[in-house]
């Protein structure tokens, strides 16, 4: 493929980058982009268990925290 980055040869720092660059491209365009059926009702569940207290919200960072735990 042309213009193919050799991605295992970039740097932490500038694989970041390229990963924000695409973002930020992807994201002006994000009316283009149909989120699919799924998620809108995933988001009524996940809504409708808080009002309930079946789950509680946690900051970001206690968030990332757990989910690390997770994987071990």
């Amino acid at each position: 493929m042309q213009g193919t980055i050799a991605i295992d040869r970039l740097s932490r720092a500038e694989k970041l980058r390229v990963m924000e660059a695409i973002w930020e491209d992807l994201s002006r365009e994000d009316s283009l982009t149909e989120s699919p059926a799924w998620h809108k009702d995933a988001l009524a569940e996940t809504a409708d268990r808080r009002k309930t207290g079946q789950v509680q919200l946690l900051d970001w960072e206690d968030a990332k925290t757990k989910l690390r735990k997770r994987r071990g």
